[in-house]
């Protein structure tokens, strides 16, 4: 049976790895990162912007990777993928709602977010309470 460290420790993995696999899909192909969630096509500027946001991410997920050291504080691991899946979660829903750019996988998106964000939330509460 997994202790509470152990389910940290994986939560923060699978949001690590969402990290990095949109990370990626933004870096190499921002306009299918477009179509997908936003059923457009970004201009130019958009393509650029969504690389640098790719880099971004790529690097909060270097940066939010469990190490050994976030066994012991494992809060500090824990929050920023928690405070991007929450700000996700809600700007996918106001795009949504305005129902001007909804792809074909926006709303199974806010879904995935909304379920990852309370993972975290739940770790991030468990980790802080000790």
């Amino acid at each position: 049976m997994l202790n509470r460290m152990d389910i940290t420790k994986w939560t923060v993995v699978a949001a690590t790895a969402e990290l990095v696999i949109v990370g990626f899909v933004l870096l190499l192909r921002p306009q299918l990162f477009a179509w997908l969630v936003y059923g457009a096509e970004f201009s130019n500027a958009g393509d650029a912007l969504g690389r640098l946001t790719g880099i971004a991410l790529l690097v909060l997920a270097f940066a939010t990777w469990p190490t050994p050291a976030a066994r012991s504080e494992p809060a500090s691991s824990v929050s920023a993928p928690l405070i991007y899946n929450v700000l996700t979660t809600v700007y996918f829903v106001f795009v949504g709602i305005g129902g001007g750019l909804t792809g074909i996988i926006l709303w199974p998106a806010v879904v995935i977010h909304a379920i990852v964000s309370l993972v975290l939330g739940r770790a991030w509460l468990g980790a802080n309470k000790k």
